[in-house]
């Protein structure tokens, strides 16, 4: 059902490993009927360290949507009209450079788009306005200001800023990829950036990105090839940091 919207005081998008939010408490769930279908799942909505915090699992609770076929649209859409202001996307990713090996947390400035296929703005509909939105600055820089503030005060680790390239997925990337992506300036790769971001900017939306290194990207590491177990093992461990930082999120 469609609920009136209520107030939110930050939004987080869940990606890889991160299907429930810990510690959100009185929690209540809604289904948000979108023009652009359903979205990945219920909206939980709840209590956590004083916030009111709205929680939506980008690939769904059982992690059934691959990074291609997410409904982005209809994710935003649904944060959006249930009052959501400040949105986290927390983001898995693989390392391109050097400093951002496995279980390193980043707070990107900066994207590229490498996607193809997607549903990439609301104005994809007969009749929507054409909106020319400014996309030079992708995240909203008060809100990254706010996470990095964050992350110290709880005493976590981050790398303040970084290129985030958006792949299409959900295999992972040839080296030859990687290396191409490397030349163009890219410090990380994941499959779910976009048009996550830009949707959020159409909508007005502050928006700030969580990336999670899960390994480092084809070619950028020691191991002749990526483990998937190992992937998740270090997905789990930079996962577990997240409440943490966001907890310690300061007023705006």
């Amino acid at each position: 059902m469609t609920s009136t919207p209520l107030p939110i005081d930050l939004a987080v998008i869940g990606g890889s490993g991160l299907y429930k939010f810990p510690g959100l408490e009185n929690t209540t769930r809604h289904r948000v009927d979108t023009p652009y279908g359903p979205a990945s799942g219920d909206v939980v909505i709840g209590d956590f360290a004083g916030k009111r915090v709205a929680f939506l699992a980008r690939h769904g609770e059982s992690h059934t949507l691959p990074p291609h076929r997410v409904n982005y649209r209809a994710n935003l859409w649904a944060l959006h009209s249930l009052g959501t202001r400040r949105v986290i996307g927390v983001n898995a990713v693989g390392g391109i450079r050097s400093d951002m090996g496995p279980r390193v947390i980043v707070v990107p400035d900066q994207l590229i788009d490498y996607t193809h296929g997607r549903y990439t703005s609301f104005c994809d509909v007969d009749g929507a306005e054409v909106k020319h939105i400014d996309f030079s600055e992708p995240y909203t820089e008060s809100l990254r200001q706010r996470l990095l503030a964050a992350a110290s005060a709880a005493g976590v680790a981050v790398i303040a800023g970084g290129c985030y390239g958006a792949t299409q997925g959900p295999r992972l990337e040839t080296r030859a990829e990687i290396a191409r992506m490397k030349r163009d300036g890219c410090d990380l790769v994941g499959m779910t950036g976009m048009p996550e971001a830009s949707l959020a900017r159409e909508l007005e939306l502050e928006y700030a990105c969580l990336a999670l290194v899960a390994n480092f990207a084809a070619g950028c590491g020691d191991e002749a090839e990526i483990s998937i177990e190992e992937i998740f093992a270090h997905l789990a461990a930079a996962t577990a940091e997240v409440p943490r930082i966001l907890a310690a999120m300061p007023e705006s």
